[in-house]
């Protein structure tokens, strides 16, 4: 008998790696249960679920057709049937293979299943690191004992800014009740209103937004649109949103932890004086949903008097990494986007990245690439996309890395281009200036959305060659032409950091894996990644400009 997906079978665990428990079965196919498949709860050590030589009941997630190798699952079945089996194995079929548990043989299935394993990692931790257009050529064992040491702090929560590392296993604990708070509201959000605006700056906004446009686009059909505002004090900007709003039905998200973020409030305040104008005081109420803190701060007194929905940014998270927080996932859930697959994601990422092995941990092997460019001439990280609804993830890393590592005259700048269009402008500088930069890449190989180009009789513009191709065929080429020009001729190192697709698992994967990263990256600077303040001179000049009592 073949094991088909769906199947529930009995097998024995032969082999346990960090990523997963390998299992033989008496009919000759064998298979591997990752580590994500253990449990619902976070697994930090598989043996505590499993041991070599236990007889399990698993499902069939799976076949890969060209080994015939089994995805596996524990979490899958239900409660009564997760119980090991402690009876040996009897089948009424006679047995094809010997099941051993020897270290020969537990080498062997390993060898077998690598293709498979390797096909199963990907699927399931989703991030590929290439840096084989790095130029320099990094001695990562120089780093081994420091990363090791990094990775020990974080997870004890021991290092610099120790008091805002909750991010890190935010995937596992979040609080159930609120996100389904989150994806109630947001579901009466899409059900009662035409626009979401959503008032925030920073952090409490480019999470948010990044996502939104990657997996929507910047021109979405979705029924409710999206609009930001609170980011910026631009007379213009503000008055051609509120004009726009004038007459249409809006709900506000208003997004700060003290309630005093100057550029939100003064966007909150005016939007929610039109919103009251429009449907009255009391109807208002049931419209505005704010993300602060639990308890205390202006904003948070302002929900408690009128009634306001709230959403809470936790004390241990700050707003450059709050992104999987109700911060992020409430304005995303208001766009349609599945908030769970993005935790989902993210916790993927989590249990991939608590890893201390710089041979295998592809997020620290990029922060130590970053430390190395770092100390070896190079000031500046340029994140690339090749598609403009990427744009605003840079903006997020741009604020994620300048934040966290700009401190103390350290630090590499991030700056950000999107091309092929850029290369109509930064192109000549990137290729033949100054060379103070390394190039990060964000790539997607497979597009939301593709077109073919179409044959023209005339072929004045000559294009009659690329006709039937597409325009993800023709964007990739453009890549890889221009990596070939930049790393070979203008010597300018390049890290692609690729996702098979965008969407809401691999996002969320992807967050988590620059917010690791960038942890690591500015604990090998010896900063702190958690505070900012250099940001605050700027804001006690403003304020004393503006006649704030106090300043």
């Amino acid at each position: 008998m073949i094991y088909k997906e769906n199947d529930i079978v009995f097998g024995k665990v032969t082999g346990i790696q960090n990523y997963g428990a390998f299992v033989s079965f008496e009919n000759g196919q064998i298979g591997l249960i990752h580590i994500s498949e253990i449990s619902d709860n976070f697994v930090k050590n598989i043996e505590n679920y499993v041991k070599i030589g236990d007889t399990i009941r698993v499902k069939v997630l799976g076949v890969e057709e060209k080994n015939n190798y089994l995805k596996l699952s524990l979490k899958a079945l239900d409660d009564r049937k997760r119980q090991k089996i402690k009876k040996p194995l009897s089948f009424n079929k006679p047995k094809r293979i010997k099941i051993s548990n020897n270290e020969k043989d537990f080498e062997k299935l390993k060898i077998n299943l690598n293709y498979w394993i390797n096909k199963s990692l990907e699927e399931q931790n989703m991030i590929k690191l290439d840096y084989t257009n790095i130029i320099e050529n990094i001695n990562f064992e120089d780093y081994r004992e420091q990363v090791k040491k990094i990775n020990e702090m974080i997870n004890n929560k021991t290092g610099a800014g120790n008091d805002f590392l909750g991010w890190t296993t935010w995937p596992k604990d979040f609080d159930k009740e609120e996100l389904e708070k989150i994806i109630k509201c947001a579901s009466f959000v899409r059900e009662n209103f035409n626009i979401l605006v959503v008032c925030g700056i920073g952090g409490s906004y480019l999470g948010a937004r990044s996502t939104i446009e990657a997996l929507r686009g910047l021109y979405p059909d979705d029924k409710l649109e999206i609009v930001f505002i609170g980011q910026t004090f631009s007379p213009l900007y503000i008055s051609q949103v509120i004009k726009y709003l004038t007459g249409k039905k809006f709900a506000i998200n208003v997004i700060s932890k003290s309630g005093t973020t100057t550029e939100t409030s003064i966007s909150f305040r005016l939007v929610k004086d039109l919103l009251e104008k429009q449907i009255g005081k009391e109807e208002a109420k049931k419209a505005i949903f704010a993300t602060t803190d639990k308890s205390k701060g202006a904003l948070k007194t302002l929900c408690n008097n009128e009634g306001y929905e709230t959403f809470i940014l936790p004390d241990d998270i700050g707003g450059r990494y709050s992104v999987l927080t109700a911060v992020g996932l409430f304005p995303i859930a208001c766009a349609g986007i599945d908030v769970k697959e993005m935790l989902h994601g993210a916790y993927d990422a989590m249990i991939k990245y608590d890893n201390d092995d710089i041979a295998t941990n592809d997020c620290y092997r990029y922060a130590v690439m970053r430390n190395y460019f770092y100390h070896h001439n190079k000031s500046v990280e340029l994140f690339v996309t090749y598609e403009p609804s990427l744009s605003n993830i840079s903006e997020w890393l741009k604020q994620l890395f300048g934040e966290s590592e700009g401190k103390n005259g350290k630090g590499l700048f991030p700056s950000s281009v999107t091309f092929s269009t850029d290369l109509h402008s930064l192109g000549q500088f990137i290729q033949e200036g100054s060379n103070i930069m390394f190039e990060t890449i964000i790539k997607v190989e497979n597009p939301l959305q593709d077109i073919e180009i179409p044959h023209d009789d005339l072929n004045l513009d000559g294009l009659n060659y690329l006709e039937g191709k597409t325009l993800s065929f023709v964007n990739e080429k453009a890549m890889e032409g221009t990596i070939k020009a930049h790393v070979e001729v203008g010597q300018v190192p390049n890290i692609v950091i690729s996702l098979s697709k965008m969407d809401a698992y691999h996002i969320g994967g992807l967050f988590y894996f620059f917010m690791r990263a960038c942890a690591m990256s500015s604990y090998l600077l010896d900063i702190n990644p958690f505070n900012q303040p250099g940001v605050e001179v700027y804001k006690q000049n403003m304020f004393h400009l503006l006649g704030k009592k106090g300043y």
